[in-house]
């Protein structure tokens, strides 16, 4: 399977198409792209070595990742250097902004705190991901893909209204160097796509050229239908997350999917979903960063081979 999934993504990746995994921790993936001789001590499997050492077979048979892990923390200087040397320089890191900025109040959580249930200060500082996430980037700028602000569901206050979240996010956004990164902005609120408030919103990421996310989830549209919304594509690139059936809860995929080494509740019709934004990207030349969850169908690289069966890369 690696081998001919490597090559097929590697002409997509030629087109800009860049279809990727979120996160690649998985050892349910062993047989599939791991190949478990690899993390063996003593004739046992190596939890510690294949968390080590797995991101470079990864990035021999894909070509981007979705770094989700950078949503609960601002990393290191050095834990961005250890990161990046594990890939090849052509290879695309995308990367959730941390959840300090994205935030607006902190859920009532253990790891929370004391902040739990509390107002967030930091809610769309860019200061806060000038100092603390880009300058740790900056050396490295070359090798992302594009950084990603996901806002969980707002339930209420200003920022469940489309025009209000609008201007706040404006006001972020002209505070980044949108010269020098891509940026896409995921939201979880389905009125943003529904209501008429949603042409403030995406006129606000055409404005700053970013990315509106479209993505799978639980209480979001059908990412078929997200694709057809007009005026959807706010930018030169696309950025898609394929993270949850709709209708399905995370914490019930994660019980129902793990170790998540097949594919066990199969939905073709988000996998046509893809396919049909592979085929808009490339008709319009846009740059694509498309990336599978493990809680999608139970097993991503399967989704993306299924995505992909059959469909030839149009000649450079």
């Amino acid at each position: 399977m690696a081998a001919a999934l490597a090559e097929r993504l590697r002409r997509l990746a030629e087109r800009k198409i860049y279809l990727g995994t979120s996160s690649w921790k998985y050892p349910g993936w062993q047989g599939q792209i791991y190949d478990p001789a690899r993390y063996q001590i003593r004739g046992q499997f190596s939890e510690r070595k294949f968390n080590q050492e797995c991101l470079a077979e990864y990035a021999a048979v894909f070509p981007a990742v979705c770094g989700d892990f950078a949503f609960y923390q601002f990393p290191t200087e050095q834990s961005w250097k250890e990161l990046f040397a594990q890939a090849p320089p052509e290879f695309r890191f995308s990367l959730k902004v941390p959840e300090e900025v994205t935030v607006e109040r902190f859920p009532r959580l253990p790891r929370y705190g004391k902040r739990a249930g509390t107002v967030n200060a930091h809610f769309m500082d860019p200061a806060l991901v000038r100092d603390q996430l880009l300058s740790r980037l900056d050396p490295y700028r070359d090798r992302l893909g594009v950084l990603i602000f996901e806002f969980g569901t707002f339930h209420g206050g200003p920022m469940r209204a489309p025009g209000k979240f609008a201007e706040a996010l404006a006001r972020l956004l002209a505070g980044l160097p949108l010269d020098r990164y891509r940026f896409a902005v995921e939201v979880r609120n389905r009125e943003f796509l529904e209501s008429p408030g949603r042409e403030r919103y995406f006129a606000c990421l055409r404005d700053h050229g970013a990315a509106h996310c479209l993505n799978s989830w639980t209480q979001m549209p059908p990412l078929i239908d997200q694709v057809q919304i007009p005026g959807v594509f706010t930018a030169p690139h696309v950025v898609a997350r394929l993270l949850l059936r709709p209708g399905r809860a995370y914490q019930q995929a994660v019980e129902s999917f793990a170790p998540y080494d097949r594919i066990q509740d199969p939905y073709p019709e988000g996998r046509d979903a893809l396919r049909d934004l592979i085929e808009a990207c490339v008709a319009e030349s846009r740059m694509l960063l498309a990336f599978v969850n493990n809680r999608f169908e139970g097993n991503a690289p399967q989704t993306i081979q299924l995505a992909t069966d059959g469909w030839t890369c149009p000649a450079l």
